[in-house]
């Protein structure tokens, strides 16, 4: 067998798991692996400004794609730096892989420059953490890496390469080297055919789809499942996407905060919920007694231990959801699909009636309206993400997803600042997609730096920021007189020929400010233009009102609404 640098087959090894682009910050301790990718050349790599960046634009692609994403740091900070964007993939169920340099083996008893066990620290918040001491086994702790980062509950795994070994030769031929299988578990055949007969007994049943329906690629199936069987689906947050929200299957989704009025009646008046991939979320359930009221339960999830995690089901099914809705399907077939019965119409009249507004004409805008615009002018092929706040709150209730791993939120752990380089990974995933990002004035700061890789590499995105407190950029480079020397950001208002005003030139990307409701709709169709002409990130400001606030309550019994309803 061939003697080859054992990070030459760790570039073998990544391009046959799929890898086609990565995201990262070179540093000493990592440079063998930048060494054998430039040689290699055939794997994108975007410098990020900051490595919980990276691990966020590794987030997008994998949650586009389907596949691991894959960030690199260097040894010490950029580990520790990448524990946020660990968190969030673990939360959400992404699988991504993060990849370390460390120090030389013989120093790591020794507190060297950067010699941080970042395995420990990254062990509560990944799927696997582990360095790797000697260089023959590399490959092979590679492969198992993808191998969990896919299996059961997909998530993070980190990989620390201490200096030395990465220098390192071994045998290996990767003309005889593929990807570890990846098993799916199957349902238990009388647990299917008993979460039939309690659909079939059911008068008012609902289809839950949780995230678990997006990642196991089982949208089609639950779809097929609900149209035979004549069942209304909702969906939780992790799960907007998983149905056409224009279907007329489609019930809403339920929550004290993301959720929709004819969502939260439906819930209530079912008498049974067959949850799929779902966790049963504090912000989906609110109050335990009132969710759980009278109606059974079944939750099905590929992970044995989140089921009877919050409550414990009328029936629990450990199963891969896409083979699990198969299963049921099958056997539904052999009983006969049923009418659509006086349960979806009572659900269709739900949906026409409990709405929310959303044409304010008023300034400062109301955030409702913009959303209306979002829903109006962008089609269902585009990818949008949004992160945490009011703004993703807003998105939940009043924003329309079509298709799934289109709508992608960082649902568990919200980090701020999540929306710039998820974007970037969804873009690069997607290069001919359009691309939209939805985030506060507040959450816009926090990784505004990654704008710039944006614009190094030509990855051209909308972000549309919902301003309610005039903080962010603006104000601080207007208090700066024009200048902020922290943010790099040059502000020039200079009018362009209508109502909208340019107001931001950073890190080579533009935008519009828009004050007035009836600009939104101009603005949005600038931005595009701007992007494609551009190649790069263009930022749509729109000033809501100052006080404007969400829908919410602890109960989905007991909802405040905050604007007057249609």
């Amino acid at each position: 067998m061939p003697k080859i640098p054992v990070m030459q087959a760790i570039v073998e090894v990544l391009k046959s798991e799929g890898i086609d682009t990565v995201f990262g910050c070179p540093g000493a301790a990592i440079l063998p692996l930048y060494k054998a990718m430039e040689q290699d050349g055939s794997i994108e790599h975007l410098i990020v400004r900051h490595e919980e960046g990276a691990t966020h634009m590794a987030d997008g692609w994998s949650r586009t794609t389907g596949n691991v994403g894959v960030a690199i740091g260097t040894s010490g900070p950029a580990g520790t730096n990448m524990i946020t964007g660990l968190y969030t993939a673990q939360a959400d169920s992404v699988p991504i892989l993060c990849i370390t340099g460390q120090a030389a083996v013989s120093k790591l008893h020794q507190e060297a420059f950067q010699a941080v066990d970042i395995v420990s620290i990254a062990a509560p918040v990944t799927k696997w953490a582990v360095q790797v001491k000697e260089a023959a086994q590399m490959p092979w702790i590679f492969r198992e890496a993808f191998r969990i980062a896919r299996s059961g509950r997909p998530g993070p795994v980190l990989i620390d390469l201490p200096i030395d070994v990465q220098k390192q030769e071994i045998e290996w031929d990767s003309s005889i080297d593929e990807p570890l299988p990846v098993l799916r578990s199957a349902p238990s055949d009388a647990r299917v055919e008993r979460a039939l007969e309690m659909l079939l007994a059911a008068e008012r049943p609902l289809l839950l789809a949780g995230g678990g329906v997006i990642l196991g690629e089982a949208s089609a199936e639950l779809l097929d499942l609900a149209e035979f069987l004549q069942i209304p689906i909702q969906a939780t947050l992790m799960g907007k996407g998983a149905i056409d929200e224009d279907h007329p299957l489609y019930a809403g989704m339920t929550g004290i905060q993301t959720s929709q009025r004819y969502g939260n009646a439906s819930f209530l008046e079912s008498d049974l919920v067959l949850a799929l991939g779902a966790r049963f979320g504090d912000r989906h359930t609110g109050d335990l007694a009132t969710y759980r009221g009278d109606r059974k339960f079944i939750h099905v999830d590929v992970e044995p231990t989140q089921i009877g995690k919050v409550f414990g089901p009328d029936l629990g099914i450990v199963a891969d959801t896409k083979l699990f809705l198969k299963a049921l399907l099958d056997k539904a077939k052999q009983h006969g699909p049923r009418d659509k019965g006086v349960w979806v119409e009572r659900c269709q009249e739900l949906k026409r009636t409990l709405l929310r507004r959303e044409d304010f004409d008023t300034v400062p805008v109301k955030a409702p309206r913009v959303f209306k615009e979002i829903n109006e002018f962008y089609g269902p092929d585009t990818y949008f993400v949004t992160a945490i706040g009011l703004y993703q709150i807003w998105s939940g209730q009043h924003q329309k997803a079509h298709k799934p791993r289109h709508y992608q939120v960082c649902g568990q752990a919200g980090p701020l600042g999540w929306e710039i380089p998820a974007a970037i990974g969804v873009k690069k995933a997607k290069p001919d997609a359009e691309v939209v990002g939805i985030v506060g004035d507040y959450s816009f700061q926090f990784l505004v730096e990654e704008l710039a890789v944006g614009a190094q590499y030509d990855v051209p995105f909308v972000l549309i920021m919902l301003n309610n407190e005039y903080l962010g950029l603006i104000r601080m480079a207007e208090d700066h007189g024009g200048y902020d020397m922290k943010y790099e950001v040059d502000i020039h208002y200079d009018t362009t020929g209508s109502d909208n005003v340019k107001i931001m030139e950073a890190y080579g990307c533009s935008g519009v400010r828009v004050a007035d409701p009836s600009e939104i709709r101009t603005s949005l169709e600038w931005a595009r233009k701007e992007a494609d002409r551009t190649s790069r990130p263009v930022l749509v400001e729109i000033m809501i009102e100052r006080e404007g606030n969400t829908a919410n309550g602890t109960s989905i019994a007991a909802m405040r609404e905050f604007e007057p309803l249609p």
